[in-house]
Formats: structure tokens, sequence, C-alpha cells
């Protein structure tokens, strides 16, 4: 790791901003050693008496031995160098590999839509790296198709995971807007969660690629609950955290759902059946991503459409 703002000055230069996320400011650079473009994260870390809080540096510790699986969907961390100090809290660059484009780029880029082979080969690699996070009890709870970075010859690599507690921070001096579409209902209801608010996400993200168009569009909290039910139906009330949850279930009208099948008529049965277990309002009724790679979507015979 690099210890100070000028060995990270003197091995990456920047060539351009990328973006303003809510996990802050991502640039194109380049490492002047050995001229690869990479692309560098700018966090900040909340410092404590002893320096870089125990918990940060574990994370720090559990990014780098990611690395050594060399996983095929996982974005590679290069390098993590230190910046300079703001009164409590320190500026650090995390190096990870450049992918020039992500997931949102990708489908806007598809004017006809994805073949049936290609959606299933997008998805079974999405849930492929979530089942490696989950299997290293990593929670990534911010899926979306801008976190999914598509290499050039169009494999899927997850981005933007680790370093929870710091993005937590940075999360809270952004005025950035954090979309709330892939969210699930346990995190829209500010309740504790588990490895199934990622399997949710990944529900929406492959229900977009069929339509290439968000599935639940909402702008609050309570107007993504109530897109949540429009499409899945009122749960049953048991079902609702009543007692913990700000919103509550009668703030909800019954009304007919509007089926999956109506929404997206493209989407084949055992697609469609796999969805419906990601999509469950229940957390624990929700599938887990090793169950999702052994399901029948993903083992039938390809289907060149």
């Amino acid at each position: 790791m690099a210890q100070n703002s000028k060995q990270e000055k003197s091995t990456y230069e920047a060539i351009n901003k990328i973006g303003r996320g809510a996990y802050g400011t991502v640039y194109k650079a380049r490492n002047n050693e050995t001229g690869q473009e990479v692309a560098l994260k700018k966090v900040w870390i909340p410092l404590n008496e002893d320096g870089i809080p125990m918990n940060t540096l574990r994370e720090i510790a559990l990014l780098k031995q990611l690395n050594t699986f060399n996983h095929p969907n996982i974005v590679k961390l290069l390098d993590i160098c230190h910046g300079q100090q703001l009164g409590k809290d320190l500026m650090m660059f995390l190096v990870f590999e450049h992918v020039e484009q992500d997931l949102a780029m990708y489908i806007s880029k598809q004017a006809q839509g994805f073949s049936t082979t290609e959606i299933r080969n997008l998805s079974k690699e999405i849930v492929n790296g979530v089942d490696f996070l989950h299997s290293h009890r990593i929670v990534h709870r911010d899926l979306k198709p801008q976190n999914l970075l598509v290499t050039s010859d169009g494999h899927i690599k997850l981005a933007d995971f680790g370093l929870a507690k710091t993005y937590d921070f940075e999360m809270r001096l952004t005025s950035v807007v954090v979309t709330l579409w892939y969210r699930s209902p346990e995190i829209l209801l500010g309740l504790p969660y588990a490895t199934s608010v990622d399997i949710w996400s990944i529900g929406c993200i492959i229900v977009e690629l069929y339509t290439r168009k968000p599935l639940f569009c909402g702008k609050s909290e309570k107007e993504q609950l109530s897109e949540i039910v429009r499409v899945l139906g009122k749960p049953p009330k048991d079902e609702w955290p009543e007692r913990s949850a700000p919103i509550k279930w009668s703030a909800f009208a019954l009304s007919e759902k509007v089926d999956l099948e109506v929404l997206v008529p493209n989407m084949c049965e055992n697609a469609l059946g796999l969805v419906k277990s990601m999509l469950t309002f229940d957390p624990n009724k929700r599938i887990s991503a090793l169950e999702a790679l052994s399901h029948e979507y993903f083992l039938e015979e390809p289907i060149n459409t």
C-alpha cells in the first residue's frame, strides 16, 4: 500500500473524471510506471485516536484477500494509496482495473435488445459474482446496472463492494441521490438485512435485461414500495414488519397486481420462475445465490434467440 499522496501522484496520473457517485469520485487514470489504464476511486475514511479504524483495516485486508482468487466476475483491486489528511478524515485512493462501460451503458446500446442466450449468460455471471461475495460474508447492498461493469468481450465484473462502513460514512457526506430502484423492501423500510438484499437486486436487473428499462421506479421509499406492491401484490399482513417499519401495511390499498408475465412477455417460464423466487417480499423466502446457480433457467439447453 502506498503511504502518502506523493507516491499516489507519482505513480498514477488522472486522465479524466469518470463520475461522482454516492461512494465518492472516480477517475480514469494511468499508471505512469506501466502505462496501464486504471480506475481511481477516492474515498474518505474517518480516523480515530489510533489512526485508521480497525474495522476499516479488516475490510481492506479482506478486499486484498479476495484478489488472490482472481475471480472472473469481480473487478480487480490493484493498489490502495493514502492521500491527504483533512482534520480527522483521511483520503484514500482505491485503484481498480479499468473497465470501459457499465451494464447501464451496455443496455442502452442494445437497440434491438439482447438474445435469450446473452441475457442468461449475463445473468449467470452476475449471480456467480454475488455468490462469491456471499461466500466470503460480503453483502454488496447496492447492486444496480451502474455497479456492474461489462468488459469489451461482454463479461460481467462486479464493482463497488467492500469497505462498507467507509462507504456509509461517505454517503453521509455527499448530496448525491442514491437510486432506490433496486433496493429490497427491508432496506426501504430501514430494517436489518442480510445477503438476500442482493438477490432482490439481481431479480430487478434480470427483468431489465429483458425489457431494457427498470422494473420499479419510485422517487421515495414509500413510492418505491408502492411500485413493488403494484407488481407483486400486497403481501400478507403477517409478512409486514408492522412494529418496526416506519411505513405501515395499511398505507397500501389492496389492488390487483400486474403480473410479471404481462410486463415481460418475452421472458421464458424458467426465467420467470427464477425472478419470482428472487422478488419475494419476505427475505427469508428468497432463493440464495448458490441455489440460483442450480436453477433450471441456467441448466436448460441454450436457446439461440
